[in-house]
This record gives structure tokens, C-alpha cells and sequence, in this order.
């Protein structure tokens, strides 16, 4: 797959996680302005027991469940970000990057791990270690040769046309 086309993969998918950090901030502040909201009935309560009670009704009636925006709570904003905008960007992200990378994301972040780790380093390998069910397949390897296969592999995944699917070994 050309560098260009990496690149901006690498771009939209980076824009897309940058929307869920900011997904992560709007649920903070959801949360955040819920939890001040049951605080404000505890500082209602006690001024109420401190003999405050127009302070109290006050409180109680001005701010005590109020909308953040004319005629929302901060749950329907949320809702509202997800249905209007993170859930359309993440579908259109899914379909880019099915259609142009042939459904492997994160494709800059793969080249850059084959570029920048130290080779033959156990703390740099190309793959994560075997699960226990494939083991058996790599008894009698050593890491080097674990390592060089899993850099071969990922050199012919990002030499794949877009579109070809991944060739599965035969069963044994």
C-alpha cells in the first residue's frame, strides 16, 4: 500500500480517536455535573438543618435538577454526540478504512513499530508471544526466527492489495 494512502488512514483514524477522548471528556462532565447535582441535596439538607431555609429553598429551586442547555440534562447531550455525531464518524472511519485498507486499521502505527523497534530485542518483537493454543507451532524457535516470521508477515500485510484477503495456512 502506498505512503500516502497509510498516511491518511493513519490521519482519519487518529481524528476518530481524538473524538473519543473527547466522547471520554463529555461522559466526565456528565458524571461530574450528576455528581454535583445529588452534592447540591446534601448542601440543601444541611442548610435546612443549620435553620437556612430560604437559602435552602433557594438552592433547592434555582439549581437542584436544573438543564445545563434549555432543555437538557447533561445524559441527552451525551446521547445527542453519540446518534448525531461519534457514531456516524465511526461508521464512516470503518467503512474508509474497510474500502481503502482493506479492513486493517491502524496501518501507520504498524509500519512505524516495524520501523522503530530494535530487532532481536525479546522487549521488541514484531508480535505478541504465542497463546498457549498456538505454543505448539512455535516449540523449537527461537525468537529470532519467531521474530523474522512475524516481520515477514506483517511486510506481506502491508504489501497486500486493499481488498485481498489475508491467506489462511492450511490445517493441519
Amino acid at each position: 500500500m502506498d505512503e500516502k494512502t497509510v498516511r491518511a488512514l493513519g490521519a482519519l483514524s487518529k481524528a476518530l480517536e481524538t473524538t473519543e477522548r473527547a466522547r471520554g471528556h463529555l461522559y466526565g462532565f456528565h458524571q461530574l455535573t450528576g455528581t454535583a447535582d445529588f452534592e447540591l441535596g446534601d448542601a440543601v439538607r444541611l442548610l435546612r438543618e443549620a435553620g437556612h431555609e430560604e437559602q435552602a429553598d433557594r438552592v433547592e429551586r434555582e439549581i437542584v435538577g436544573r438543564n445545563v442547555i434549555p432543555g437538557h440534562w447533561t445524559f441527552q447531550i451525551v446521547e445527542a454526540y453519540n446518534s448525531t455525531y461519534y457514531q456516524p464518524f465511526a461508521a464512516v472511519e470503518r467503512d474508509v478504512v474497510d474500502e481503502v485498507g482493506g479492513g486493517r486499521g491502524h496501518l501507520l502505527e504498524a509500519r512505524l513499530k516495524t520501523i522503530r523497534r530494535t530487532h532481536h530485542h525479546p522487549d521488541h518483537t514484531a508480535t505478541p508471544p504465542p497463546s498457549p493454543q498456538n505454543a505448539a507451532d512455535d516449540r523449537g524457535s527461537s525468537d529470532g526466527e519467531r521474530d523474522r516470521r512475524s516481520s515477514l508477515m506483517l511486510r506481506r500485510a502491508l504489501r497486500r492489495p486493499v481488498g485481498t484477503p489475508r491467506a489462511r495456512p492450511a490445517r493441519r
